[in-house]
């Protein structure tokens, strides 16, 4: 008979989980395994809410084990390390993003590449190598593996900077990737949520030049007087998108609702590069003539692995970047998940779990 998530484990945990597709997120008590040699153990300070934490607590990609237990944004203290835990110590602040485990050995592994491994460990609602379910960070300790833990930068703030263990590298890396992160070039980022306005910080901080493109003209002053884009543009006017087309290196587009692609590809100059990081439902158009004319390029990117992840951890404390939050109490997270389906916030819901998570 298995186990239930209380029993399964020697040290108590207790934290936020749905238990059904309805997504409703109410207490659990549940449990954490004992700190292995290469284990760091931590309080969790603050989580940050991510749109795929919403999909996930509703089963809307069909891989959730209930109960689910989300939050890959976790930031915390550590308190307790295994034996043989060489980069962390008990006190230290550190970070755990989107994988606690892969399997070290192939080549995507041997490349610093853990996020393409095919038995990559999600951070939540995945098997452990043990046989039991992973647990995220709406809760109020954490425990994982030692090579998937950051090492926290003592200038960058833990609530803010939490949403960097996703939104973060999911920006940074493909601009690094695919030479983005050069001084004078153009780069566009398509939509101005909680991954592209960190987008926009991200290639700033590069040198580059940022053209918004979004479909409302209402979110022009913020894209430029609070995030510092050079220019805005309104993907639905004719006029203005005609006048941009092939003047932009490359484009980081940040949209999961389905919009069409070819229009941001005439955005492009010749040898340009369309980066996909929103994961629109249905299959984009994408007619061949628009890329062999000008050699363009189509690709799509998924957060990084460990060592950039702590590079692009190191790169936001240098140039003061973090996510712009909304910092919200535990008991008000189903509220939180409501305005989120609404898209309201900017731009991240990020959890103060050490003061608002309270055991029953």
């Amino acid at each position: 008979m298995a186990k239930s998530p209380e029993t399964e484990h020697p040290v108590k945990a207790f934290g936020l989980a749905a238990r059904d597709t309805s997504g409703v997120l109410s207490p659990l008590k549940f449990s954490r395994r004992a700190t292995a040699e290469k284990d760091v153990r931590f309080k969790v300070l603050y989580c940050g809410i991510c749109h795929s934490d919403l999909h996930m607590v509703k089963n809307e990609w069909g891989m959730t084990q209930y109960p689910v237990v989300p939050g890959h944004e976790i930031v915390g203290v550590v308190t307790e390390v295994g034996s043989k835990v060489e980069k962390f110590k008990v006190g230290d602040k550190v970070g755990v993003g989107c994988l606690v485990g892969s399997c070290r050995s192939c080549d995507s592994c041997a490349d610093d590449l853990e996020n393409y491994c095919s038995k990559q460990i999600l951070t939540y609602s995945a098997p452990y190598i043990d046989g039991t379910i992973t647990y995220g960070g709406y809760s109020d300790t954490m425990v994982a593996d030692e090579h998937f833990v950051v090492r926290w930068p003592e200038n960058l703030p833990l609530d803010s900077g939490a949403p960097l263990l996703c939104a973060g590298i999911t920006t940074y890396s493909p601009l690094r990737h695919f030479g983005l992160d050069k001084p004078g070039m153009h780069v566009g980022v398509v939509g101005l949520g909680g991954l592209g306005h960190v987008a926009v910080k991200m290639a700033k901080a590069f040198g580059t030049k940022v053209t918004v493109i979004s479909t409302s003209i209402s979110k022009k002053e913020e894209a430029i007087e609070k995030l510092g884009a050079d220019s805005f543009l309104v993907s639905r006017d004719q006029e203005q998108m005609q006048a941009a087309m092939g003047t932009m290196d490359g484009i980081i587009d940040t949209v999961s609702a389905t919009h069409p692609i070819i229009p941001l590809i005439g955005l492009l100059k010749a040898q340009g590069k369309l980066i996909l990081v929103g994961a629109p439902e249905k299959p984009l158009e994408l007619p061949s003539f628009s890329l062999i004319m000008g050699r363009k390029l189509v690709a799509g990117s998924a957060i990084g692995g460990l060592k950039e992840t702590q590079e692009m951890l190191d790169f936001a404390a240098k140039h003061n970047i973090t996510a712009d939050v909304e910092l919200i109490s535990a008991d008000y997270v189903n509220t939180a998940m409501e305005r989120l389906l609404k898209a309201d916030v900017r731009y991240r819901f990020v959890i103060d779990v050490a003061k608002t998570l309270k055991s029953a």
